[in-house]
């Protein structure tokens, strides 16, 4: 089984090319900035990983996709080899994307792109903070009614 899942930020704007073929299918390649998990001194903090999208995929990175966003990336790894002109055998590694989803909010995305990187982190934890109701906390969601004990088993529907 070959299946590769990335989260990472896109490190510039995606590029965009059309075959030449008879119906133009269009191709995006972008690299994908993946933070390591773990560190040792002198390594980068992360891994830089080259994925291209075709079709339909291609046309909605280009769209909704811009440099220092967040992308989920799920696809199939690939590698090519070509020999240079001077006759020497080159590997070339890349992701061939199936799926790409968003992994933060566009508000969030852009409050990052304007602000420090703690403050982005302040303001994802705000976003997914749970509510603040002032509400007895004893009493069922709306649209729920309260389970009682003067409730028999025979009228529950399971």
């Amino acid at each position: 089984m070959n299946k590769v899942i990335l989260i990472g930020r896109f490190t510039r704007d995606p590029e965009i090319r059309y075959s030449q073929a008879a119906e133009p299918v269009a191709i995006a390649r972008f690299t994908l900035a993946v933070n390591r998990r773990f560190k040792r001194e002198g390594e980068p903090d992360a891994d830089f990983i080259n994925c291209v999208a075709f079709g339909k995929s291609a046309e909605f990175v280009e769209k909704y996709f811009k440099k220092g966003m967040q992308a989920a990336v799920a696809g199939r790894l690939t590698i090519r080899t070509f020999d240079d002109a001077a006759g020497k055998r080159n590997w070339y590694t890349e992701v061939i994307t199936e799926e790409i989803n968003f992994t933060e909010s566009r508000a969030a995305s852009e409050s990052r792109a304007g602000s420090a990187r703690d403050s982005y982190y302040d303001s994802m934890a705000e976003a997914y903070a749970p509510p603040t109701d002032k509400s007895d906390p004893s009493a069922p969601p709306e649209g729920f009614a309260a389970i009682t004990e003067s409730i028999d088993d025979d009228d529950l529907p399971f």
